[in-house]
């Protein structure tokens, strides 16, 4: 079977969408991330965030679930993300 002929899975929204941020660890780190999710995500439920710092300290992985409206949401989200200079890498 040709890979080429399958279609990349659809994604329906609304849904719960799991969005891991790597960067520096730092308070201010945490406080911007937290602040881009609000912006693009108000009121997210922040009793999913999840924190896990790298095996050495440097970075910390933040984990948040939002409710996912659409493409256009997350891909301004991880625009916004990237832009705060604090951010590594979105997954």
């Amino acid at each position: 079977m040709d890979m080429s002929d399958q279609e990349t899975p659809k994604i329906e929204f609304p849904c719960d969408y799991p969005i891991k941020v790597l960067g520096r660890k730092g308070d201010e780190f945490h406080a911007l991330v937290l602040e881009v999710f609000e912006r693009h995500a108000p009121g997210f439920d922040q009793t999913t965030i999840t924190v896990r710092e790298s095996r050495k300290g440097t970075f910390t992985a933040i984990t948040v679930t939002i409710t996912a409206t659409g493409k256009e949401q997350l891909k301004a989200l991880h625009q916004d993300l990237m832009a705060t200079g604090h951010v590594q890498m979105v997954l």
